[in-house]
Order: structure tokens, then C-alpha cells, then sequence
């Protein structure tokens, strides 16, 4: 069963919940657009998510979810707001949210944990998941160790729930990858930042499609938690001062606000452009619907050529 089945959209594909980027607005985008979109909390205040479902509520009549970030000091305030406002789909990061699984499951909510590693997968299958997102090193933003092309097949062996892939998706021959590996749908998010729907700023959107195979980094891998962004000065002083030793409130000094600058302000210098190394592909900025239709045609072909090249 490919996970747009218990989603209850046409394509199996969710929208990353990116932290001050995925809004009510862009997720009713996606959602729009037949996929699952996601309002990501990760930077918002408990009023701020109920505004933003609001506005999802009035601009969708599609299914779409909230990706809640366990390290949020409101996420007790947010899960039961997911509760009361018949949220349907909750996805879930930086964390284990077993606490909140009973409630969740009891109000009928589909859980998918985003998860990096074998353990936890099956840790939060025992705990009621119904499925769980698989993030390879190879995305944007907080990233795990393990590739996407490693880790996949390793949960889909380890559980019995649904497994999506996550990281190095934006084209057919990915999203094909992914389904070879034994996933049910994917969760993209770098090539929707190139969207005309998104609301990160332009210069944002341009460094995207400006980006070689090269051209993303991992802040933070010596402190233990990494990033990856699209290189740029912050990103180059920060690893050479992390290297140095330095400390995590001096290296705090270069994180703190740095998305928001680069998603408001377009400082692609000092902001934080988190990217996965996908951006390298991204050719261009494109409405979300003809990105999400793009794939899954491109996704055909490529299978069609599999199976006349595996058939000679």
C-alpha cells in the first residue's frame, strides 16, 4: 500500500516540515497540489501554529498535517492544539513522541515519526506509529549519519509499518530508488523550496538553483548537531571555529536567527540556507503543482526504461 492510501491524497508524497518555511499557506499549496502538505512548528509559538492551521483550513479542503519538533519548549501546548483543532496527520522530529502517541492515537490522528536510525523505527512502532519517515544524511537541515540509500532498506526490513524516504529526492529516478528500496511514498523538501509558492525570499530560492553537486556543507558534525546548508561565508566560519575548538555559545553566535535571515531577509551570506545535496539538481523555480507532477511523470519513464533495460 503506498502511503497516499492512508493519507488520503493522490500522490505519495509529503512536504517537509521545514521550520519557518512551511506555513499554512504553502502547505494548502501542496496540498492543493494533490500531495500531503505540513505546517512545520518548529519555529512557532502555540498561537502562531493555531493561525497558521486557520489559515490552511480556509485556503485547503485536501487532508494536510503538522510536523511537531520535539525540542520545542510549547510541544505540550501543540499536541493537544493538534488534538482540538482535528489535525489528522501529525509528523514528528528531534525526538521521541511516545508520550503523546495514546492522545494522538485515541483522537484518530495518523502518526509518522521522522526517524535516523533502525532503533528508533522500531522503538516507535511499539509505541503506536503508523508509519514512520526514514531521513537519510542527505537532507537539509537536522540530518542523521546515515544515507538515505543505506538506512531505507534496513527499517523496511526491521518493521511492518509503512516506511517513507526521505532525503536526496527531486526526480523520477529517486522517487524510483526510493520505491526499489522497499518505500510506500517520500517526504521532499529541497526542491519545493525552488517552488513560486514558497515563501522563503528570492535570493533564497535563486541560491537553490544556483547550487553545484558541491555546494551544501554540515555545520556542527563536532558538537554533535549537524546541519546542512548551502555554503556561504557563516557556514565556512563556523566550521573553522569549530575545528578550533570553540565554544557551543560562541558557535551559537553564527546560528542564532540565521534561518530567519534567510528565509525573510535573503541574506544568503550570514543566513542559513538548509538544503540537501539535491539542490545541485534543482534547475529552476517552478509552481508546487508542476514540480510534484513533474516528479512522478519523470518517475514513469525512468520506470519504463528499467524495465526494457532489465528485460534485454
Amino acid at each position: 500500500m503506498k502511503i497516499n492510501e492512508l493519507l488520503n491524497v493522490k500522490y505519495p508524497l509529503i512536504q517537509g516540515g521545514m521550520a519557518n518555511i512551511a506555513t499554512g499557506e504553502f502547505a494548502a499549496s501542496v496540498s492543493n497540489a494533490g500531495a500531503l502538505g505540513l505546517i512545520g512548528a518548529g519555529g512557532m509559538t502555540t498561537e502562531i501554529l493555531k493561525e497558521n492551521i486557520q489559515k490552511c483550513k480556509q485556503l485547503t479542503s485536501q487532508p494536510f498535517g503538522v510536523n511537531l519538533m520535539m525540542m520545542n519548549p510549547y510541544v505540550d501546548e501543540m499536541a493537544q492544539l493538534v488534538i482540538d483543532e482535528g489535525i489528522k496527520v501529525v509528523t514528528t522530529g528531534a525526538g521521541n513522541p511516545s508520550k503523546y502517541m495514546k492522545a494522538w492515537k485515541e483522537a484518530g490522528i495518523i502518526v509518522m515519526p521522522v526517524v535516523p536510525s533502525v532503533a528508533l523505527a522500531k522503538r516507535l512502532e511499539r509505541s503506536g506509529a503508523d508509519a514512520v519517515i526514514v531521513e537519510g544524511t542527505e537532507a537539509g537541515g537536522h540530518i542523521g549519519e546515515l544515507t538515505t540509500m543505506a538506512l531505507v532498506p534496513q527499517v523496511v526490513e526491521a518493521v511492518s509499518i509503512p516506511v517513507v524516504a526521505a532525503g536526496g529526492i527531486a526526480s523520477g529516478k529517486q522517487l524510483l530508488a526510493a520505491y526499489a528500496l522497499g518505500a510506500t511514498g517520500v517526504q521532499v523538501g529541497t526542491c519545493l523550496l525552488a517552488s513560486e509558492e514558497c515563501p522563503v525570499h528570492e535570493n533564497y530560492k535563486n541560491a537553490i538553483v544556483k547550487a553545484k553537486d558541491t555546494d551544501t556543507t554540515v555545520t556542527g558534525r563536532i558538537g554533535g548537531t549537524p546541519v546542512r546548508i548551502i555554503k556561504n561565508r557563516m557556514a565556512k566560519e563556523y566550521i573553522k571555529r569549530e575545528k578550533e575548538g570553540a565554544s557551543m555559545e560562541e558557535l551559537e553566535t553564527y546560528t542564532l536567527g540565521s534561518l530567519r535571515k534567510a528565509v525573510l531577509e535573503g541574506d544568503t551570506q550570514s543566513g542559513s540556507l538548509m538544503a540537501g545535496q539535491v539542490a545541485g539538481m534543482v534547475k529552476e523555480i517552478k509552481p508546487v503543482k508542476a514540480i510534484i507532477e513533474d516528479l512522478f511523470h519523470d518517475c514513469e519513464i525512468e520506470k519504463e526504461k528499467l524495465m526494457n533495460f532489465l528485460g534485454e
